[in-house]
């Protein structure tokens, strides 16, 4: 089916607490769908502004729409009461939220369905941890819970092996911290290839290809740095498999039972000895779902439409690898409207505008024909690319980099590079 040519032309309402599904909800659009969006937050009041059509209310669209995105956790509760009317929904349970948003619920879930979790320890007091770790060295990881990105660039990883740098850390931090985290986990670290394996469910079962993806979360090359929602993706399709059979496939049952429709993924630490899963993100990634867009050959709005019925197929997507690099500026990955209000409404340029292609929306709207910086993040852009190889998918991104002109820009150039050795690894552990 050709990309620019709609059967039918649908309804689609785009629901989000902050602007995160701009970019599908502008390529549906450019497909000939109707669109509208809801935005709940007030810093990303003039995201999209030029592009899209915003509403103030996204309940008063209940019934124009004949299909309605959530694009987030914590809408859940409104996708079943809509999902029970009849109403076409993807994204979201009250299930499957409670699986990321809860991290020590989704590790159970994982383990009732027979995934092999590692060892993790909850706690909501500092001093107990502290006694549990002296009275159990060892590298652990500590882990946050909550939503929020505050608690989550928390995250920290221990690199000695009888664990006292965990301890000092949480040592000298802990009356601070007290403020900021009601609880958090200390999980066992684990060494080996960290590797995400997603699909997207129909409400029934997963849809065919399955995405393999290779998340770099830290700000600098190298894995260094703060963590950041994330600064690029590697990925690929693949038609099941060992990683999709140890992981997806095992939740397949309870995700149905939900009722639950959209993306769902697990983050797994993979080795010699078996498939550690991490943790679940039920719902679109970020910037995941632009990468996944350059990727998928079928129109976007007709996959979502057809997901949202509970169709069975198969979605036709592009051999080889895609890559998608996050292009940003400060302050991402913090937030300061001081400093951002340095680069707000700066126009974002092309050497060519002519050619555009893997150039996905961040937090931008549309001024007299010019792209301009919106909200209050710095996210300005995901740029994608895909080849036969890493290599060429690697060189291509980052040639249509250059064509940007953003004063102040920034973002990572080793995208993709952990490949050439994680690759040897998973091949000679049977995983790819």
């Amino acid at each position: 089916m050709n990309n620019n040519i709609v059967v039918t032309p649908k309804k689609f309402l785009f629901v989000s607490f902050i602007s995160l599904s701009g970019d599908i909800a502008w390529k549906v659009k450019k497909e000939g769908h109707e669109v509208k969006v809801y935005i709940e937050s007030k810093d990303d009041s003039d995201v999209y502004d030029g592009m899209l059509d915003k509403v103030e209310k996204w309940e008063d669209y209940v019934d124009w729409a004949d299909v309605i995105i959530f694009d987030d956790v914590g809408f859940g509760v409104f996708a079943d009461k809509l999902r029970k009317e009849g109403k076409l929904v993807v994204g979201g349970s009250s299930y499957t939220d409670k699986t990321e948003d809860d991290r020590e619920f989704g590790q159970n879930e994982m383990k009732k369905c027979g995934l092999n979790t590692p060892s993790h320890y909850n706690f909501d007091n500092f001093e107990t941890a502290i006694d549990f770790l002296k009275s159990n060295p060892g590298r652990y990881v500590f882990k946050p819970n909550g939503r929020s990105a505050d608690e989550k660039n928390l995250l920290f990883i221990g690199e000695e092996e009888d664990g006292r740098d965990i301890i000092e850390i949480v040592e000298h931090n802990k009356i601070v911290w007290a403020k900021k985290i009601k609880s958090f986990q200390l999980q066992k670290f684990m060494v080996g290839v960290e590797v995400a394996i997603g699909g997207f469910f129909n409400g029934n079962k997963f849809i065919y290809p399955i995405n393999i993806n290779f998340e770099h979360k830290k700000l600098f090359p190298g894995e260094r740095g703060p963590f950041t929602g994330e600064m690029g993706t590697l990925m690929y399709w693949n038609h099941s498999g060992v990683l999709f059979n140890a992981t997806l496939a095992k939740m397949a049952s309870v995700l149905s039972e939900s009722k639950y429709v959209g993306y769902f993924d697990i983050n797994c630490i993979v080795n010699g000895r078996g498939i550690y899963p991490l943790e679940i993100t039920a719902r679109f990634g970020y910037p995941t779902i632009s990468i996944q867009v350059e990727g998928i050959l079928d129109p976007m709005g007709d996959f979502l439409y057809r997901l949202a019925r509970g169709e069975e197929f198969e979605l036709k997507t592009k051999k080889g690898f895609q890559v998608g690099v996050v292009v940003a500026v400060p302050p991402y990955p913090f937030t300061s409207r001081e400093i951002f209000s340095v680069y707000k409404d700066s126009s974002i340029l092309f050497k060519n505008s002519d050619n555009l292609e893997g150039i996905h929306l961040g937090d931008v709207k549309m001024v007299d024909g010019d792209l301009k910086l919106a909200g209050e993040s710095g996210y300005a852009l995901v740029v994608t690319s895909s080849g036969t190889t890493v290599d060429e998918a690697r060189k291509q991104v980052y040639n249509r980099i250059k064509n940007i002109r953003l004063q102040d820009m920034f973002y990572r150039v080793d995208i993709g590079t952990r490949w050439y050795n994680d690759s040897d690894k998973l091949q000679s552990w049977g995983y790819v």
